[in-house]
């Protein structure tokens, strides 16, 4: 299947699905048909912070448009920030859309546990990832907190680099979710949290939904 990317928001996210389809394809000896429309990250996070999923959701669809047009047969959002408008958005979509959402929610459910928690930008802390995880309880940091952990992802988000006081600030509030809120794992709810996390010992059990995303697509595309 010729899948369709949105990427851009931001590089390393785009990296990290471009690079896991990749492997994936490579590894089951099926050729990988991609191509990918880049989205403008700034413009994102404006119509994000402003509460406007239709303006995004039009803006997506005109990209939508273009993978069409390039022979894309599905499309993708490579930003769990981005699926903010992933339910307008898949009301005007001209391909169908392969959301984040339900492979998380079912990647829970296989694994039975009882409470997560979830860090990421603010939208998807307040939201428990939009609203979309039934399979389990789902808590986040509050306060304070919960504005150091998304100013820090968003700054290195845009640069798409991690500096220790990042992911200090990602690792102490993974810690207290488990410690003083009783989650049994932390959702890596956003795209590029897998620069702080990867190859590092945490202190806690980490499912990173957007690895998640890019294996529903991978498996998609096998299946077409």
């Amino acid at each position: 299947m010729h899948i369709g990317l949105i990427g851009g928001i931001g590089p390393a996210a785009t990296d990290f699905y471009h690079r896991g389809l990749i492997e994936r394809h490579a590894a089951a000896g099926i050729p990988l048909d991609l191509t990918i429309a880049y989205a403008d990250a700034r413009e994102m996070t404006r119509n994000l912070a402003a509460g406007d999923p239709s303006r995004q959701a039009a803006i997506f669809a005109g990209l939508v448009g273009r993978l069409k047009a390039a022979g894309a047969a599905a499309a993708a959002v490579t930003s769990m920030g981005g699926h903010f408008c992933i339910r307008e958005l898949a009301a005007i979509s001209p391909l169908p859309l392969l959301s984040a959402l339900p492979a998380v929610d079912a990647a829970l459910a296989r694994r039975g546990l009882g409470t997560v928690g979830i860090i990421g930008t603010r939208n998807v802390m307040e939201s428990g990832l939009y609203g979309a995880i039934t399979a389990t309880r789902v808590v986040a940091p509050e306060g304070a907190e919960r504005d150091r952990v998304h100013q820090a992802y968003v700054d290195m988000a845009v640069v798409g680099h991690v500096d220790d006081d990042q992911r200090r600030i990602f690792f102490e509030a993974g810690r207290r979710l488990c410690r003083e809120r009783g989650a049994e794992a932390v959702l890596l709810g956003g795209t590029d949290l897998f620069i702080a996390f990867d190859g590092r010992e945490a202190g806690f059990p980490v499912i990173d939904c957007a690895a998640l995303h890019v294996e529903a697509i991978f498996e998609a595309s096998r299946a077409a």
